[in-house]
């Protein structure tokens, strides 16, 4: 009859005090280790020495050192000093890694508390780098523009003349219909907000001067800006974005193919080309717009409101919503390609570039729009 050996006795594991020096004493069967079986660190342990004494344990599996460290990780941010030594030289290595891990884990040491002052400084001055910083990449990429398009007035540039008509394509009449919608919402807005006030001094015949002059001069260049920074400027900015991240746009770069010309140039040449026309029919679509509300609102016939607007709107008028409407699209074809090329190479970065193209754009469209206004009012154009 075959005698089998006693099973290990369960583990065990006791805090013993003496003097300054603990000792946690293991011993048995550990395989399975539950917490119960061994307490944390008595909170009365904040300073000397705890010997882990593990002499009479006879089985233990992964889960003990895992335990070990959960009770004497909190002891070491104690600066209470550790001695592993009586562990079964397999278990103490484990755990003296373990153990030598863990305070990098929780990260550096606080920095000594500093005025809220000096923070605010700090923080102002972290801020100003990093807008210094994006000023000179973004005046970078203008100047490679600026390069690329004279390397196209010479013939050598790299730019596809298929691209540029698709792009045309893209920013024109695939845009026509948003810009309806919306200048003619506006201009039909101008007109009952304009005749609400000069209905009060019997001023009606000059509601013609609001809607005409408004969007001829102003709105219909700002309001083609602000639908092609939303529909045109992100769609830049994730295409590029998307190429970066696949790095199509190294490839390009290592086939010998400038990137800005073969790029940015249709995008930007393509707004350019169709700002005019865009801008043309954004400004009368809002004129025309208006004339439900002058004739029905506010009592004024159709042909004088028209022989109204003719007369007003002078040249001036024409060249200064021209030239706005050219400035708002370079603006809004730069911020978006910027962004684009300026993307991380993930799928995130891409959709922070696309936000940031969009609001940049605005930003830049509303900046140009108020610096231009103030210009040409004080030159009183």
């Amino acid at each position: 009859m075959t005698e089998h050996p006693p099973a290990p006795a369960a583990g065990t594991g006791q805090w013993l005090a003496d003097g300054e020096q603990w000792t946690l004493r293991l011993a048995g069967d550990w395989r399975g280790a539950a917490d119960s079986r061994l307490a944390p660190a008595p909170p009365e342990i904040r300073s000397g020495c705890v010997v882990v004494d593990g002499r009479a344990l006879q089985a233990w599996d992964t889960s003990l050192p895992a335990l070990l460290w959960e009770r004497l990780a909190p002891l070491r941010q104690r600066r209470v000093a550790l001695d592993i030594t009586a562990l079964p030289a397999a278990l103490h290595e484990v755990l003296e890694l373990a153990l030598r891990i863990e305070p990098a884990a929780a990260g550096p040491p606080s920095p000594p508390a500093r005025p809220g002052g000096v923070d605010r400084i700090v923080a102002l001055g972290v801020r100003s780098q990093r807008l210094y910083a994006e000023a000179l990449v973004t005046a970078g990429f203008v100047g490679e523009v600026l390069l690329a398009f004279g390397r196209l007035l010479r013939g050598r540039s790299d730019m596809r003349w298929s691209d540029l008509v698709h792009q045309i394509d893209r920013c024109g009449p695939q845009s026509l219909p948003i810009v309806s919608l919306t200048c003619g919402l506006f201009g039909l807005m101008l007109a009952y907000m304009g005749g609400a006030q000069l209905d009060r001094v019997g001023a009606q015949s000059l509601i013609a001067n609001v809607v005409a002059v408004g969007m001829v001069r102003e709105m219909a260049a700002l309001m083609v800006g602000v639908i092609l920074a939303g529909r045109l400027g992100a769609s830049f900015a994730a295409q590029l974005g998307s190429m970066q991240a696949d790095e199509e746009i190294d490839a390009l770069r290592a086939m010998g193919i400038d990137p800005i010309s073969h790029l940015v140039l249709p995008r930007l040449i393509a707004l350019m080309l169709v700002a005019p026309l865009l801008w043309a029919y954004a400004a009368l679509v809002g004129v025309l717009a208006g004339l439900p509300a002058v004739v029905w609102g506010f009592g004024l016939p159709a042909p004088e409101y028209i022989q109204r607007c003719l007369a007003v709107v002078l040249g001036k008028h024409v060249w200064i919503g021209l030239f706005k409407c050219g400035l708002y699209v370079v603006l809004l074809a730069l911020a978006g390609c910027r962004e684009g090329f300026h993307a991380g190479r993930s799928t995130e970065a891409v959709g922070d570039a696309t936000t940031r193209a969009v609001v940049k754009g605005l930003v830049w469209i509303v900046a140009a729009a108020s610096l231009t206004t103030m210009v040409l009012q004080s030159l009183k154009l």
